[in-house]
């Protein structure tokens, strides 16, 4: 229910009814209990059972209006009763429960989040992504001294390239090769005594946007950053694919592209899409040398080459100066053929998935609308559903940290491989045989 797909049967039809419950607060922001066991089918003393459970375990907590109207349901408070009110519930909102850490390729991010799933990420620590397991391990050190880990479930760790989750392991990762032979679970557990689950930061995202715009409308992510991936979600719920390779559609070798990569090959769609490869093909437009060492960096890693300008121009970071450059000159050729180019490999997922719908997060969002307008055309124009029907593109901020919560809430609290795992066999007294949570 909140994204990851689980079998509906008997013996599990508790944590099924749990998962609905939690799924409808995602979309309703508080309601009732009755408002609860209408929505999601059941009688009124099982959503009472199952509210008081997730209540006891702190995945709940009761909630009010700030005008005191408790006979409100729901975000806006659209419906009013006559009599007593019921008691209004939401997701948890205030206490910590799991530890957010984004692994990206140049900075690494953490947070201590509740259960309630939040609009935006803040992170409240970060430092540089070394290049090392054991610096990396160092960094986390030092912000477990500023982080309490009392009362939290467990730490979710976003981590880019192909990630085999079911066994919490770093099968390839083409811009951090560095994860691949590092035990990243046992070395958290080093840091913070909790389970630990690793989610791939594409699928991570996907979920984000589905827990925080809970729609059942089917959709294909694109993410675009130091590297370039996506996600689809069908029906609510995050494809299911059959290997631990998920979305790695900025692999996609592009004919004429002679860029190596660092997956090993030559020609991918990232090196031309990517912070990177955008900032690249914009410097030889601009007439640097293709390869040419940049002066020197940007506190935030980003190249601040000088190409001659106005030396406010000069000295503003490489990043910001194409943003102004687009800003200025609109879409030129190269980042309109390059805009094309990635357009092209949408669509040929699109086509094959049976898709109408793509959510754009990522560097590409921080153009000018142009840009998104360019893509959004070009998709349209290569998407065979678009001679029937609507065939949308939608920028969307990032919601990382939210969707390590839902993946958190669906691993660690309620599993559905088994009944007596997760947080539920923790407050119960049950020995949980494949994650030790610790107690609420």
């Amino acid at each position: 229910m909140l994204g990851i797909k689980t079998a509906a049967l008997p013996a599990s039809l508790r944590r099924t009814n749990q998962r609905t419950v939690i799924s409808l607060l995602l979309r309703m922001g508080c309601a009732s209990r009755a408002d609860l066991a209408k929505a999601a089918g059941i009688s009124q003393p099982t959503a009472g059972k199952i509210t008081a459970e997730l209540l006891e375990m702190g995945v709940l907590q009761s909630a009010e209006f700030p005008d005191g109207n408790e006979g409100a349901s729901g975000h806006g408070g659209a419906s009013r009763r006559l009599g007593r009110p019921g008691q209004l519930l939401r997701l948890d909102a205030e206490r910590p429960r799991f530890l957010a850490i984004e692994l990206g390729v140049m900075q690494t991010r953490v947070a201590a989040l509740p259960v309630a799933i939040r609009s935006a990420d803040e992170w409240a620590h970060e430092f540089p992504t070394p290049a090392t397991a054991e610096a990396w391990v160092a960094g986390l050190r030092e912000v477990a001294a500023a982080i309490s880990h009392r009362g939290l479930w467990g730490v979710l760790i976003s981590v880019p390239g192909i990630v085999d989750e079911a066994k919490d392991r770093v099968i390839f990762s083409p811009n951090l090769h560095w994860l691949e032979s590092a035990p990243l679970a046992q070395l958290v557990k080093g840091v913070w005594d909790l389970p630990v689950a690793l989610v791939q930061e594409i699928r991570a995202l996907a979920l984000g946007h589905l827990a925080s715009e809970p729609v059942r409308e089917d959709f294909f992510l694109a993410d675009f950053g130091q590297g370039v991936g996506g996600a689809v979600v069908i029906d609510g719920q995050l494809y299911p694919q059959p290997t631990p390779l998920s979305g790695e559609f900025g692999h996609t070798p592009v004919p004429g592209n002679l860029r190596p990569c660092g997956c090993g090959a030559t020609g991918c769609l990232e090196t031309l899409v990517s912070r990177r490869g955008l900032l690249q093909s914009f410097g030889v437009a601009q007439g640097r040398r293709p390869g040419a060492a940049p002066e020197h960096r940007s506190r935030d890693g980003e190249q601040a080459e000088t190409t001659g300008q106005t030396e406010g121009w000069a000295q503003m970071p490489a990043w910001k100066r194409l943003l102004a450059h687009v800003e200025q000159r609109g879409v030129e050729p190269w980042l309109g053929e390059t805009l094309d180019t990635a357009a092209k490999v949408i669509c040929g997922g699109l086509n094959v998935l049976g898709l109408h719908r793509v959510v754009i997060t990522g560097s590409l969002t921080e153009f000018p609308g142009c840009v998104i307008d360019r893509l959004t055309q070009e998709v349209q124009r290569g998407a065979l559903w678009a001679r029937f029907g609507a065939v949308t593109c939608q920028a969307a901020v990032r919601r990382r940290s939210s969707g390590l919560v839902a993946m958190g809430i669906d691993r660690l609290i309620l599993p559905a491989e088994d009944e007596t795992g997760g947080l539920l066999s923790a407050l119960s007294g049950t020995p949980a045989p494949r994650r030790n949570l610790a107690p609420v």
